[in-house]
């Protein structure tokens, strides 16, 4: 298995050192999936700019949570669930919610629901929805241009669940209290 570095600022090929160094100045540590994506600077460059762009859509905080770890889980990605978790209870998400998006239980609120279910069907689809599925967002209370945000939204985690699984990218110290195990491999974990 070929083994990816967890670069540092001083480790990071030149055009990673200051998004790294940005990073770690805006988290106050780099996670392991940036020193990981530092490799390439631009596959580093563009999953951050997609990150930042995600912040400016019209969904809240919360939703923005809510379909990250939809989709997390539906790609079986173990770190990015373990760390949308914390960053879901910090956007608001209670945490009944954050529990059934990892399980893939129900949500007791509606629009989350459809949030996720729409999310998930994008995914799986690769794009091809269907009608129904959109009319079915819109009239759960979203707009037009919050489906189109919501590819963004994929395009982010297709970068970081990929990533994570082509080089099995190390849980941070922060998720270990939100470790998640794919169905894939909870076998192999019990």
């Amino acid at each position: 298995m070929t083994k990816f570095t967890l670069h540092t600022v001083e480790t990071a090929p030149a055009a990673a050192k200051e998004p790294l160094a940005g990073i770690e100045k805006a988290w106050k540590f780099i996670p392991n999936l940036h020193r990981t994506l530092a490799e390439s600077p631009v596959a580093l460059q563009a999953y951050d700019a997609l990150f930042a762009l995600v912040a400016k859509t019209s969904f809240t905080p919360a939703e923005q949570q809510v379909a990250f770890m939809a989709i997390n889980v539906l790609n079986e990605c173990e770190y990015c669930t373990a760390g949308h978790s914390v960053l879901a209870n910090m956007a608001g998400v209670e945490p009944d919610t954050i529990a059934a998006l990892r399980d893939g239980a129900p949500l007791a609120d509606a629009r989350l629901q459809a949030l996720r279910s729409f999310a998930e069907r994008i995914v799986a689809e690769r794009g091809f929805a269907g009608d129904d599925a959109v009319d079915a967002f819109i009239a759960a209370g979203f707009s037009k241009a919050q489906v189109l945000e919501l590819v963004v939204i994929v395009a982010t985690k297709t970068i970081s669940n990929y990533v994570n699984h082509l080089t099995h990218t190390p849980l941070d110290d922060f998720m270990a209290q939100t470790k998640w195990t794919a169905p894939r491999n909870r076998n192999q974990a019990a």
